[in-house]
């Protein structure tokens, strides 16, 4: 399975989508279509983590005044099914691997990977 989470609104998801082969690649913009139950525990069986799959960087992070609070796992899982914004993106799942989130190692791994 190639699949890829993504906001079109989002100027990095844009690029990194640019740069990658998306040949074969379902993709699903989450703004328009959020992230089901099933996908979002589809992503935690390769993380083993919702926090891995949380954008702390979203401003409604800091807008709710989420820093510094102590959260919990089912939290974490939570926030991402209520808010779009929540889910680190992009989310490339390839195989039987997961890539989640933006860092120039995570986009390597991923180019690596689908190469």
């Amino acid at each position: 399975m190639k699949k890829v989470y993504f906001l079109q609104t989002c100027d990095t998801c844009r690029r990194i989508l640019k740069e990658v082969n998306l040949d074969g690649f379902e993709k699903q913009e989450i703004k328009a279509n959020p992230v089901t139950v099933s996908q979002l525990e589809e992503m935690y069986s390769f993380t083993k983590s919702y926090e891995a799959l949380f954008n702390k960087r979203a401003k409604k992070y800091k807008a709710m005044g989420l820093k510094g609070e102590s959260i919990s796992e089912q939290d974490y899982r939570q926030f991402i099914l209520d808010e779009y914004t929540f889910l680190k993106r992009p989310v490339f799942i390839v195989e039987n691997e997961i890539f989640v989130g933006n860092s120039k190692k995570e986009v390597e791994r991923l180019k690596d990977k689908i190469a």
